[in-house]
């Protein structure tokens, strides 16, 4: 991070550098007043001596000549001449100097920019930004902020984003990152990666005309979980007990609650729900479901779990439990299989979001855009180890087969 500062620091646009423009400019008109003055009493001299030599020294009123008001007037165009020639080389330089300071985009989440699994949506972020004709590093500066999964880091990080002059806010980091950004800012534009229920988050959003600062992209973290859950029992219809695991801390949890449990009653599946607040309550959740061992798991899209997504899967691995993930990331790792929207394509639209409001367009002027892309991967590999046979018609379907 040490050089990453130290670029949100660079001199870009110095006052020392426009002071010296203007005492230049000062400078050089006077030296050329002073220097037209000179010449035009030596153009009289010489307009002078000429007359005395032709008329001789005389008692009469003084009176130039024809010639000597032509050197008065070529003495006078001569100098102006060159103060405006160097008026102008003084002004022009050295312009560059003045350039706008490049702009910060604040980029706050919960995982580094870096980690594994993570990086590709970064990509993707960088690539919508570039797409619209910003480069980080060249002419804007993407500030990464991240929790590393402690979600009440989130509310300093926000604040310091919102104190260096930050001209664009990202949130990546679920419900948490939006409120913090908010409650630091009622005024720098925030583009977020929405995956909870605005109503319930107290936001109330139009999808046509945001309010306030803040627009973005909605993942669909909610309103899927029936759909997982119908194609986990497509693999296991047999299952006697389907366990779902879900952070209750998180906006997503009651609405996902309510429709897991009423998909359930009304196919007569048994179910049982874990609760799962924070990284330490894993292990009495994992031990849980040993204990109860269900015929597969469903897992909420909360980005608590987005963080545990390698501990998920050895879960599953070491106890030979299917489970169905909210994202491709789960199942490109090593997990059975996900459904839900295509998270790169919304990073790649929160880009270009990003770019256009550098570009002087209002977050208000800007539709909350719905995902469209949604998908269902299989892994073979990981389905051959549990001992399970995928549908034939549940393989057509799918979007990616990872053999």
């Amino acid at each position: 991070m040490a050089a990453r500062d130290s670029r949100l620091h660079r001199p870009r646009d110095s006052p020392v550098i426009a002071i010296t423009q203007v005492a230049l400019i000062i400078y050089i008109a006077r030296y050329i007043h002073e220097g037209a003055r000179s010449d035009e009493v030596g153009c009289v001299g010489k307009a002078a001596a000429g007359m005395s030599h032709r008329r001789g020294l005389s008692s009469e009123p003084f009176q130039t000549t024809l010639g000597g008001e032509r050197d008065l007037m070529q003495a006078g165009r001569i100098n102006r001449r060159a103060f405006m020639a160097a008026l102008g080389s003084a002004a022009a330089w050295p312009f560059v100097g003045l350039a706008q300071p490049i702009p910060i985009v604040g980029f706050l989440s919960n995982t580094p920019p870096d980690a594994q699994g993570y990086a590709h949506f970064v990509a993707a972020f960088r690539r919508g930004l570039r797409d619209a004709g910003y480069i980080d590093d060249q002419n804007v500066i993407i500030d990464f902020q991240s929790s590393n999964n402690q979600i009440d880091r989130l509310d300093g990080l926000a604040k310091g984003l919102a104190e260096k002059g930050t001209a664009v806010i990202v949130t990546a980091g679920g419900h948490p990152a939006i409120e913090a950004a908010l409650s630091r800012t009622s005024t720098i534009p925030i583009v977020a990666l929405i995956g909870s229920d605005t109503v319930a988050s107290g936001h109330d959003l139009s999808l046509s005309r945001p309010d306030r600062n803040l627009t973005g992209v909605n993942v669909f973290a909610v309103q899927l979980v029936p759909l997982r859950f119908q194609l986990v029992r497509e693999v296991v219809p047999n299952a006697e007990l389907i366990a779902f695991l879900a952070n209750p801390s998180g906006l997503n949890a009651a609405v996902d609650g309510i429709e897991y449990s009423g998909m359930a009653k009304q196919v007569g599946q048994h179910f049982l729900i874990l609760n799962v607040r924070s990284e330490s309550e894993c292990e009495a959740a994992f031990a849980r479901l040993a204990e109860f061992r269900p015929r597969a798991l469903v897992v909420e899209s909360d980005p608590l779990f987005n963080g545990l997504a390698d501990r998920l899967i050895e879960f599953a691995r070491r106890y030979s439990v299917p489970v169905i993930y909210p994202r491709r990331e789960f199942t490109v790792a090593g997990g059975l299989m996900s459904y839900g929207t295509n998270i790169s394509d919304s990073y790649y639209q929160a880009g270009i979001y990003t770019a256009r409001i550098l570009q002087g367009t209002k977050p208000a002027d800007l539709p909350i855009l719905q995902a469209t892309k949604f998908e269902l991967v299989i892994n073979l590999k990981t389905a051959k180890a549990l001992g399970l046979t995928i549908p034939p018609s549940l393989l057509a379907r799918a979007d990616e087969v990872i053999e």
